[in-house]
């Protein structure tokens, strides 16, 4: 690793585990000065365990005003991962109100809220680079049963898009970032409610082109990219890292 994130703070939500574990890893390697929030605290100790220098807080990314306070606490970053999300299985016959309304509040409104509270910071401080955690299930692609999931990951492509035509002036450079199947513990929980969870995940594995799931690692590298100075002139996009899933 080398130090492409020398000098700059992020935060990252959902850092306790898979992809938001593995960017936090990714950017102190980096030379990051990170602050990783989850709502797990337990997760949060093991991850501070294995990467001391990690700065860590217990947030419930779906309270405004936690995250109002922790934004005071934290002051100017210059990186801010949204990668917070829930996966809900089924179409929109399965989907009632209750299970629409916490996808729609912890896929996309947790996004709002964190880059309302960060941004003005960012902003002053001379700009910065937000990153939402999209996926390819939304309006890039149809999944069979991901309703809820791909209607909101839908909306947080739009949303990153809007932010970073409003506030380019300012510096601020808002993407996407929208990987196919990602082999996460969050993976692992969903394949153990299958009657066969061995053959759920070959099922999964088999409908990827290159035969196999993104390692969380991988989609780390190309958050590494997002938060450094490599990326000044990439803004608005919606990031595909799907191993030829869309094409």
């Amino acid at each position: 690793m080398g130090q492409r994130l020398l000098g700059k703070t992020a935060v990252i939500t959902a850092a306790g585990a898979g992809i938001g574990r593995a960017c936090v890893e990714a950017y102190v390697a980096e030379g990051a000065t990170v602050w990783a929030a989850d709502i797990n605290e337990q997760a949060l100790e093991q991850l501070q365990s294995a990467v001391p220098a990690v700065k860590v807080k217990v947030l419930d990314v779906m309270k405004g005003d936690d995250i109002r306070a922790f934004a005071d606490e934290v002051g100017a970053i210059d990186i801010l991962f949204n990668c917070a999300g829930f996966v809900h299985n089924g179409s929109i016959l399965d989907c009632d109100e209750q299970d629409w309304d916490f996808s729609s509040n912890l896929n996309v409104k947790s996004c709002y809220q964190m880059i309302r509270a960060f941004l003005p910071s960012m902003i002053a401080n001379g700009g910065g680079s937000i990153i939402n955690m999209a996926s390819i299930a939304s309006s890039l692609k149809a999944v069979p049963n991901r309703f809820a999931y791909s209607t909101t990951k839908a909306a947080v492509i739009g949303l990153s898009k809007s932010v970073a035509c409003d506030f380019v002036k300012q510096g601020i450079r808002c993407n996407a970032v929208c990987p196919g199947t990602v082999d996460t513990p969050s993976l692992q929980a969903r394949l153990n409610a299958f009657d066969d969870p061995v053959q759920a995940r070959r099922d999964f594995e088999n409908r990827q082109p290159m035969g196999r799931l993104a390692r969380a690692e991988e989609i780390a590298s190309l958050l590494v990219y997002l938060g450094s100075d490599e990326s000044t002139y990439t803004t608005g996009a919606a990031h595909v890292i799907d191993g030829g899933w869309c094409n």
